[in-house]
C-alpha cells in the first residue's frame, strides 16, 4: 500500500480525480504561486497571472481549515508529535468553511498513506547505508528522512525560521561523500535552501525571477558530469541501445533512411548513439543504404555542427553516405516546415530524454510538438524517459517522489564506485543534482525536469493520436545488460509494450515506440 502511494503519478489526471485535494503531509503544504530559485542577489519581482497550479491551489486553501483539527488528534508523522507547519502560518485559515464528511474520510486516508509512505521510504534508504553499527545507522538514517520530510513541509508552508532551523542541522548531516542517502540528501538540501530563500509572506503576489541563466552554471562541469554518466551508468546507453534496434527494424530493406533527433543526443560530444547506427548499418545484411541523413534539432548549433562533421567522417569510412543538418530551434518553437524530407525516404524522429521538458501545466506546448511530429508522418517515433512522476501539481508530491528516485539512483552508484571515487561526486553534483534542484526549487517556465512515469506518457502519446508499436526485444535487452557489465541489481522489463530499465525493482529509464 505504501509503495504504491510513493509510486502514484501526481498529475493532472489525478488532480481532477480527487477533486483538488492535496496529497501531502499537510493541506497547506503547497505555494499559491509559482518561484524560482535565486542565483544572484541582483533579482527582479514580476507580477503574472495565475497558471492552472495556482488556480488547484485556490480550491485546496478553501478546504484547508481541516490542518487544525487533524494536529488536535495528535496525526504529526514526526517524533514528539510536534507539527511543521506552525500556528502563526494557518491562524488566517480558521474562518474557512467546514470540508464535506466524505472529503474527511479522503483526507485521513490519504495521511495515512503518507505516514506508511514516509516509513517504507525511510527503511529502504537505510538499508543502504554501509558499515559502522547497524543500530547506530538505522537510527542516524531515520533522524534524516525525518528531518529532510519536516524540513520539506516546513519550506512549503513557508515557516522560514522553522525551516532555517531544520535545515541547518541537515547541513551538518548531508554529507557529500557519505552513505548513500547522506548524498542524496545533501542535493535535496541545496534545492530546499533554493526554495527557501524565495518564501514570501502569506497572501504576498508575484514571484522573484533570477537574472541568471541557469544553462550557463558550470557548463564545463555538467559537459563532464554527463560524459562520465553516459560511461558509468547504464540508463542513457540503454536508451540508445533500445532506440537503435527500433530504428534499424524500421529501416530494414530501406535504401534512403532520415533520423530526426530531438536534443541531439543530449550533446554528447561523439554522437555515440549514430555512430553506433552507423555501424549497425554498415553490417546489415544485404546492401547498407545508399543515403543516410540525419537531422539535429536544438538550440547549439555550433556544437552539433562538430558533432555532425564527426559522424560524416565516420559514415565514410564504414561505406556510408551521411548527410548531415541542423535545424537551430526550441522545441517548443519548432515548425513542420523547418525539417527538410523527402517522399522517397523512410523518417524516424528520436527523442531520448528530450518530451519531458516541454510538459507544463497548460499541455499545450508538449500537444504542439507532438502534432508536428504527426504532421512530419514519420514511420516510427522512439520516446525515451525518466520513468518517475516528477510533475506533480503539489511541492510535498514531487519532493517524495523524487527523494525515492534519486535515493535508488544513487544507491546504484554506491555499488558500482568506491565510496571516495571523484567520478561519482561529479556525477552527483553536477549532474543528477541539477535535476533534483530544478524539480525541488523551480516553478513555472523555470521547472523543466518534469518527469512522468510510463503510463502517464501513454495517455498523452493516444489522445495525441498516436499509437503503441510495441517493443519486442526482452532477451536483447537482457544480453546487453551483461555484455555491457551492468553492475547486479540493474533488471529489465515489459510493460504494455514499453522496456524499462530499472534498479532493484526501482523503475529509472522507460524506452516506448509510437507509430501515427
Amino acid at each position: 500500500m505504501a509503495h504504491s502511494f510513493l509510486s502514484r503519478e501526481f498529475n493532472d489526471e489525478t488532480l481532477s480525480e480527487t477533486s483538488g485535494l492535496d496529497l501531502s503531509l499537510a493541506a497547506t503544504a503547497c505555494y499559491p504561486y509559482p518561484y524560482l530559485p535565486i542565483f544572484e542577489s541582483n533579482v527582479v519581482s514580476r507580477m503574472l497571472p495565475f497558471s492552472d497550479e495556482t488556480r488547484d491551489v485556490k480550491r485546496i486553501k478553501q478546504s484547508s481549515s481541516m490542518v487544525e483539527s487533524i494536529r488536535s488528534n495528535g496525526s504529526s508523522l514526526y517524533s514528539g508529535g510536534s507539527s511543521i507547519c506552525r500556528s502563526s502560518s494557518t491562524d488566517s485559515l480558521n474562518n474557512i468553511p467546514k470540508l464535506h464528511f466524505r472529503d474527511h474520510i479522503w483526507t485521513y486516508t490519504q495521511r495515512y498513506l503518507a505516514a506508511e509512505a514516509v516509513e517504507e521510504a525511510a527503511a529502504a534508504m537505510i538499508n543502504a547505508e554501509e558499515g559502522g553499527n547497524e543500530e547506530e545507522g538505522n537510527s542516524d538514517g531515520m533522524r534524516l528522512v525525518q528531518l529532510l520530510i519536516a524540513c520539506a513541509e516546513a519550506v512549503a508552508c513557508r515557516d522560514k525560521s522553522h525551516a532555517s532551523a531544520l535545515l541547518s542541522e541537515l547541513r551538518s548531516n548531508a554529507l557529500v561523500f557519505g552513505s548513500a542517502f547522506q548524498r542524496v540528501a545533501s542535493c535535496f538540501v541545496q534545492g530546499l535552501i533554493d526554495r527557501l530563500s524565495l518564501v514570501q509572506p502569506l497572501g504576498a503576489v508575484g514571484f522573484v525571477a533570477p537574472t541568471m541563466n541557469i544553462i550557463d552554471i558550470a557548463s564545463d562541469k555538467k559537459e563532464e558530469a554527463l560524459r562520465l554518466v553516459y560511461e558509468i551508468c547504464p540508463h542513457i546507453r540503454f536508451g540508445h541501445f533500445v532506440a537503435n534496434n527500433s530504428i534499424l527494424e524500421a529501416f530494414e530493406g530501406e535504401s534512403s533512411v532520415h533520423v530526426v533527433d530531438l536534443g541531439m543526443t543530449l550533446g554528447l560530444p561523439h554522437g555515440h548513439q549514430w555512430r553506433l547506427l552507423i555501424q549497425s548499418l554498415a553490417e546489415r545484411a544485404g546492401k547498407p543504404p545508399s543515403r543516410l541523413r540525419i537531422t539535429g534539432v536544438g538550440l547549439c548549433v555550433d556544437r552539433f555542427r562538430i558533432i555532425g562533421d564527426g559522424l560524416e567522417e565516420y559514415a565514410k569510412d564504414m561505406g556510408i553516405n551521411l548527410e548531415f543538418s541542423v535545424v537551430k530551434s526550441s522545441l517548443e518553437n519548432l515548425r513542420p516546415e523547418d525539417i527538410k524530407t523527402s517522399e522517397d525516404e523512410v523518417l524516424v524522429v528520436n527523442s531520448i530524454l528530450q518530451l519531458h521538458c516541454v510538459v507544463k501545466e497548460s499541455r499545450g506546448a508538449l500537444n504542439s510538438v507532438l502534432q508536428i511530429i504527426l504532421e512530419l508522418s514519420p514511420k516510427v517515433l522512439v520516446l525515451v524517459e525518466q520513468d518517475s512522476s516528477h510533475n506533480g501539481p503539489f511541492f510535498l508530491g514531487r519532493f517524495m517522489e523524487a527523494l525515492h528516485y534519486y535515493s535508488a539512483i544513487f544507491d546504484s552508484l554506491d555499488t558500482m564506485l568506491p565510496k571516495y571515487d571523484t567520478r561519482r561526486a561529479k556525477m552527483e553534483q553536477f549532474y543528477f543534482a541539477e535535476e533534483i534542484k530544478n524539480i525541488v526549487s523551480c516553478e513555472g517556465p523555470a521547472r523543466v525536469e518534469r518527469h512522468e512515469r510510463v503510463d502517464q506518457w501513454r495517455r498523452r502519446m493516444s489522445r495525441a493520436g498516436f499509437q503503441v508499436a510495441p517493443i519486442k526485444m526482452m532477451a536483447q535487452a537482457k544480453q546487453w545488460l551483461v555484455k555491457s557489465k551492468v553492475c547486479d541489481g540493474y533488471t529489465v522489463v515489459e510493460e504494455k509494450g514499453c522496456l524499462v530499465l530499472g534498479w532493484k525493482s526501482k523503475p529509472i529509464i522507460a524506452a516506448s515506440c509510437w507509430k501515427c
